[in-house]
């Protein structure tokens, strides 16, 4: 398959370990997906399981309000099925969810059961998020890496459309239509009533018009068309003409072709009597009437003649992502091109002293990387620092009073940071919540309901950010860098060297410092000494001066 190394040669670099062994689990709304793979230290990877579970976790035609007690136990159910498949292969796991969970009140029952009962931390991502983890799945095994793609992914809640180039989403569109909830509304049980199938053509056909004139402002592009509806679909097409067993990525099937397999379903008026079509999963009788038709409305309105397939989607786009934000070239510096796009777009818009922030942030990342042996925090969690710190201000946006509390309600609710999941938007939201006055506490009802994991990291994190934007106090880059040296005497403590650029009055950064350092050396649990280094006798003899 052509340009599988050099697409992640770009997102992951040799860090990978040699023969490292990963898993990802996509909690779709229809179905659960496992993967598990071999992630070379080229960054290549090879498959060794896969295994799908249909769990049906949302219904209803308008907005998933609730996950019914039975979709819960059937969810949490695979899921321990998977975790016991991946801890056969030894698999570090990344479990991922979608439109299901997105929408659904009740969703911490759930994410609160899948961590104590299976072990798994699972994370929410956002639609616009779920688009672009599966174009990055789709241009890992599918070659068209130097061509401008259409991704057309059809699930059960949601349909995701993904114009890219290269590496780079153009645009990403994730609405909330899908095979169940057109079901639900139009066909229940499957089952095809008078007038049904012209009402919800028009439905679809409304819902899709904003969206579908974006994308064609991005024409030309090849179509490409992920997941298993759109799958199934290409069996049933393929199966008109030859062998539904001969559909894998890179295949094709033609609009008109489409047309006919839509018609074939149609004509079946219930979900049993389409048991004699070929190609058709059994598990998709009841809720291909609404995908087909669904499909069959975006290929018309953009004019699709050629629809490329791909097996892969978001579960491999996963697999791409994690890899790359945990083992990639910027383990040691700076986020990646994606993520930090997307931040620096926000931190634009919303501050007025760029500077200051960059610099707050450079002394939080080198304080993070000075004191690894310390904390053994990962390289995803570097970049959430660097998040937080170039967004922890933009609270000022609303109100300077209580800033840091505007800051976290911006930054949660914010659709701008893409590359990052709901868990880690949450985490960033919160480091940067707790940079300036209360220390995060157990009465806090957000950080409450962290994992223990989580509220350390956000500890952490946030120390490290209070005493990077502290010795930037002034504003006037009166700190150049700092050198970390952890002891290793029986006291067991930290010292970090402060050095002042030339000419500097660093008295001020060194009072706040000083008056800051305390969530630090409790997050650590360990003393931290300051040690102001002047580059100048002017410096000097200021910091002399001090008690």
């Amino acid at each position: 398959m052509a340009d599988r190394r050099s697409l992640l040669d770009r997102h992951a670099p040799d860090r990978a370990g040699d023969g490292e062994i990963r898993a990802a689990i996509d909690l779709g709304t229809n179905s659960f997906h496992l993967v598990v793979a071999r992630v070379e230290p080229d960054g290549h990877f090879d498959v060794l399981d896969r295994e799908k579970e249909v769990v049906r976790l949302g219904s209803g035609a308008g907005v998933m309000r609730n996950l019914t007690p039975a979709a819960i136990e059937r969810g949490i159910e695979t899921l321990g099925r998977f975790r016991r498949i991946a801890d056969g292969f030894g698999a570090t796991i990344d479990a991922v969810a979608t439109s299901a969970l997105r929408e659904a009140l009740n969703r911490d029952e759930f994410l609160q059961r899948a961590r104590d009962e299976v072990g798994i931390d699972v994370d929410i991502v956002s639609g616009v998020e779920e688009a672009r983890l599966i174009h990055l799945g789709v241009l890992h095994f599918v070659p068209l890496l130097d061509t401008r793609i259409l991704v057309i992914d059809i699930g059960g809640g949601s349909t995701e459309l993904v114009v890219g180039e290269h590496t780079d989403v153009l645009l990403a569109r994730s609405l909330k239509v899908g095979a169940i909830r057109l079901t639900d509304r139009f066909f229940p049980g499957g089952e095809i009533h008078a007038k049904a199938v012209g009402e919800c053509r028009t439905y679809v056909r409304s819902f899709l018009a904003p969206a579908v004139a974006d994308v064609r402002g991005l024409a030309p592009f090849t179509a490409v068309g992920s997941s298993g509806t759109i799958l199934n679909l290409a069996r049933i097409v393929a199966a008109q003409d030859s062998d539904a067993s001969s559909v894998t990525s890179g295949a094709t099937f033609t609009a008109d072709g489409l047309r006919k397999a839509v018609a074939t379903i149609l004509e079946r008026k219930h979900a049993a009597d389409r048991a004699g079509i070929a190609g058709l999963d059994d598990d998709r009788r009841d809720i291909i009437v609404g995908g087909a038709i669904l499909l069959a409305e975006i290929v018309d309105l953009l004019s699709i003649e050629r629809i490329v397939v791909s097996e892969a989607a978001l579960r491999e786009g996963i697999l791409v992502d994690r890899v790359a934000a945990r083992n990639g070239a910027e383990v040691l510096h700076r986020l990646s091109d994606i993520r930090r796009r997307s931040v620096m777009r926000m931190a634009e818009t919303f501050h007025e002293n760029l500077d200051h922030i960059g610099r707050a942030t450079d002394l939080s990342l080198q304080l993070f990387d000075g004191l690894l042996s310390v904390h053994r925090l990962t390289a995803a969690d570097r970049d959430l620092l660097e998040a937080a710190g170039l967004l922890h201000n933009v609270g000022l946006f609303v109100s300077h009073a209580a800033h840091h509390r505007h800051s976290y309600y911006v930054i949660r609710n914010t659709d701008q940071l893409v590359g990052f999941t709901d868990r880690e938007v949450e985490l960033i939201a919160q480091i940067a919540r707790f940079h300036r006055k209360s220390e995060p506490k157990p009465r806090h009802p957000e950080f409450e309901s962290l994992s223990q994991a989580d509220q350390r990291r956000v500890r952490l994190l946030a120390g490290m950010l209070r005493l990077g934007i502290a010795l930037d106090r002034t504003r006037q880059g009166a700190v150049d860098t700092l050198t970390v040296r952890p002891r290793s005497d029986a006291r067991q403590a930290i010292d970090i060297d402060v050095h002042a650029a030339p000419g500097t009055d660093v008295s001020l950064e060194r009072y706040t410092a000083e008056q800051r350092i305390t969530l630090l050396e409790a997050a650590l649990d360990l003393p931290v000494s300051l040690h102001f280094a002047a580059a100048a006798s002017k410096s000097a003899e200021t910091a002399d001066s001090l008690p």
